[in-house]
């Protein structure tokens, strides 16, 4: 990616983890990742490198700064953060974060969803976002796990335009693809009876065996799969932290 793609569009993706060294080691065994330190001004912050582009960010926080949990977050493209939050808060959301300056690249925010799921705004400047996607070791698809789906398909539509589309998933599955104006599906909701509502990254690989072998020898944990989908062979895991996320071999890749 080398623009702002359209509002709505997930752009960006990072992980704030208690020990970066060891999710250094973990990731880049997975994914074939490299890293670069972004200097003493962005608090440690490393870029999360693939084929010379940044795909992604790692930061340290502490488990006591989270209740002891952590996930990736995901963010959202908008032209203009601070328009976005006043939608996010006349359509039942909650701001978690205030719209601020990220040096010269771009400017964010965090906020939560009618049903308590987090995710963030990136109004990219300097940087658009991440400048690789849907490619092996990047960010490829995104869905929301949530009770309340009847809340959360309109919000999504009110503030970014993501036209809510039932998708026939399986009996008893209640799925909706969120589709862009023109007619791109960006991310899925799905009804799951998880304690806290999340938005779930999935991660593009050659091979989902292999990277589900990577990541239990790095300490992480097979929760379900491999399986085969429509889309592609998938499996849900876990890395050494409990961060919980989503490896695809996509069909056609």
């Amino acid at each position: 990616m080398t623009t702002n793609p359209p509002l709505g569009t997930p752009n960006y993706i990072d992980l704030g983890i208690p020990d970066v060294e060891r999710a250094k080691r973990f990731y880049g065994d997975l994914f074939g990742w490299s890293f670069q330190d972004l200097g003493p001004d962005a608090m440690g912050y490393q870029g999360v490198m693939v084929d010379g582009q940044m795909i992604a960010g790692l930061a340290e926080v502490s488990a006591e700064d989270t209740g002891g949990r952590h996930w990736w977050n995901l963010y959202f493209s908008t032209d203009d953060a601070d328009a976005t939050l006043k939608k996010i808060t006349d359509a039942g959301g909650e701001v978690v974060q205030p719209a601020g300056d990220v040096f010269e690249h771009g400017r964010m925010a965090m906020v939560k969803d009618p049903s308590g799921a987090q995710f963030g705004l990136w109004q990219g400047k300097d940087m658009p976002g991440s400048g690789i996607v849907n490619e092996p070791g990047s960010f490829a698809w995104e869905e929301l796990y949530t009770r309340d789906t009847a809340r959360v398909t309109p919000f999504y539509q009110a503030v970014f335009d993501l036209r809510p589309e039932r998708i026939d998933a399986g009996p008893g599955m209640e799925y909706y693809a969120l589709n862009r104006p023109d007619g791109r599906p960006v991310g899925g909701i799905a009804r799951g009876d998880r304690d806290i509502p999340m938005w779930l990254v999935y991660f593009e690989v050659e091979d989902t065996d292999q990277a589900v072998r990577r990541v239990q020898d790095g300490g992480g944990e097979l929760l379900d799969g491999p399986a085969e989908t429509p889309h592609g062979r998938i499996a849900n895991v876990r890395d050494p932290f409990g961060v919980e996320f989503r490896v695809i071999h996509s069909t056609g890749q």
